[in-house]
């Protein structure tokens, strides 16, 4: 068979997109595919009612890389949308992430003197642990029990499937405190939504190269393969290898949405309920990415779940048996000649947008030094 492609990208997510629009820059000839019925990985977005839903949970772009920033801002325009969760807590709101807000709703104080002295007395109780075991203890240790119980526990449980105490402590290596009222959860200097949602984003990158989605690389590796010179594999490393050492640990999601009749449901984009009783870990309201004024709103109820070949992978176990199990995969990929490995699934790690983008554009650049 003909060899037409330079490259054959498997995955139209972000790194794929980006890593395809620099080769074809370059005068290289690009096929991209993916699984989907749609490009853009988990940050596509589909227009529902004029609302541009976040259809496998928020995205929120945030760097302090200016490159990055630049970048994406070339191929579409962002807005202003600042991340402010809110945490529902047995009906009872408290800000996040934790600051002097959060501080006068959890305790009535008014100074970060105050809040300072009321996180010191709580920790008091906890200071004979000096190596914790486990998530619980750590975060009694770095923020006593009104804090650990009311904004952490319920919410970390239903995330991650078990009871805290059973959870390693390096989960929460520390608590960010913040000692102002400011409840933008990222520090990064940069931070916005596209205008008009992320699969615009991805289009602009995909501009002109070609793409064939509902399009299952196994199902014709080999065909496939013989169409070009080199393979960009964004997809799970452990499956391209068959799982001969065992499969990779994910937690999963599950997303149930609801169009209401009503222009607004919560009042903010994001509301997390950390409560164990309640069994979704947080609901979006997806118009308000985008300062929606729309007669009707769009939400999403989010329920973490245990991985199965059903359901996507979303958030890698980074504990000692998966580490060690990534390892003998990397060693695998590291044999191949005409495979490169790159992004979220590839390289099992968990990626924010931003440090995606910045992955391909630096594997591009690193191969393009080498030819």
């Amino acid at each position: 068979m003909e060899i037409k492609y330079d490259y054959l990208i498997v995955g139209a997510g972000l790194f794929g997109s980006v890593f395809a629009h620099e080769a074809t820059k370059r005068g290289k000839k690009c096929l991209v595919i993916d699984k989907r019925k749609h490009i853009a990985g988990n940050i596509y977005t589909e227009n529902i009612e004029g609302i541009n839903v976040h259809k496998y949970g928020a995205h929120i772009f945030h760097t302090s890389n200016k490159e990055v920033w630049d970048y994406v801002n070339t191929f579409v325009e962002f807005n202003r949308f600042t991340n402010s969760p809110v945490a529902n807590y047995k009906g009872k709101l408290y800000n996040l992430p934790f600051n002097m807000n959060t501080f006068y709703q959890l305790w009535g104080v008014k100074t970060p003197q105050e809040a300072q002295a009321k996180i010191d007395e709580q920790r008091v109780e906890y200071a004979h642990i000096t190596e914790p075991q486990n998530l619980e203890e750590q975060a009694l240790v770095l923020g006593g029990r009104d804090i650990y119980e009311k904004l952490i526990k319920g919410y970390t449980e239903k995330q991650w499937g078990r009871p805290a105490t059973e959870i390693p402590a390096f989960i929460i290596r520390r608590l960010p405190f913040r000692f102002t009222f400011d409840n933008n959860y990222f520090n990064d200097t940069y931070q916005g939504i596209p205008i008009g949602g992320y699969t615009k984003l991805v289009e602009k990158l995909l501009e002109g190269i070609e793409v064939r989605t509902r399009t299952n690389y196994f199902e014709h590796k080999s065909e496939l393969e013989q169409l070009a010179e080199k393979v960009i594999f964004t997809g799970k490393i452990d499956e391209y290898f068959g799982y001969q050492f065992g499969k990779l640990e994910y937690r999963s999601l599950h997303f149930e949405n609801e169009l209401l009749e009503t222009p607004n449901f919560q009042g903010n984009a994001v509301v997390n309920y950390t409560n164990r009783e309640v069994p979704y870990t947080r609901i979006i309201e997806h118009k308000h990415f985008e300062f929606g004024t729309q007669e009707k709103t769009y939400i999403t109820r989010e329920y973490p779940h245990e991985f199965s070949k059903d359901n996507e992978s979303y958030y890698p176990i980074n504990d000692d048996k998966n580490q060690t199990l990534l390892k003998q995969y990397q060693q695998l990929a590291n044999k191949q000649q005409h495979v490169i490995f790159g992004g979220r699934l590839a390289e099992y790690k968990y990626y924010d947008m931003h440090q995606v983008i910045d992955a391909a554009l630096s594997k591009l650049n690193e191969i393009f030094k080498k030819s």
